[in-house]
């Protein structure tokens, strides 16, 4: 598909203790339209329509940097904060 770009989904901070064992640096590379290994489901869940936008050239209004954006994983009490990353 010419109109995508790949997405690097990298752990940006992560506070408490991770249930999938997340740590901050840890990343996957989605060139596919493959889910990544290793990532844990809630968290995919909520980093999916973000990272839809960033594979088909999107951008988010509030993100100053038009080629990423940062999503919470839904655990609140223990939260990881993932970088979605266009590559170009």
């Amino acid at each position: 598909m010419s109109d995508s770009y790949p997405v690097r989904i990298t752990v940006a901070s992560q506070k408490g203790k991770c249930a999938a064992g997340h740590k901050v640096g840890d990343t996957w590379l989605v060139e596919e339209n493959l889910t990544p290994g290793g990532v844990c489901l809630g968290a995919f869940n909520a980093i999916t329509p973000n990272m839809r936008v960033m594979r088909f050239g999107g951008q988010f209004p509030w993100s100053q940097d038009k080629d990423a954006t940062l999503v919470a994983c839904p655990d609140g009490e223990n939260p990881v904060i993932f970088e979605v990353r266009r590559q170009r």
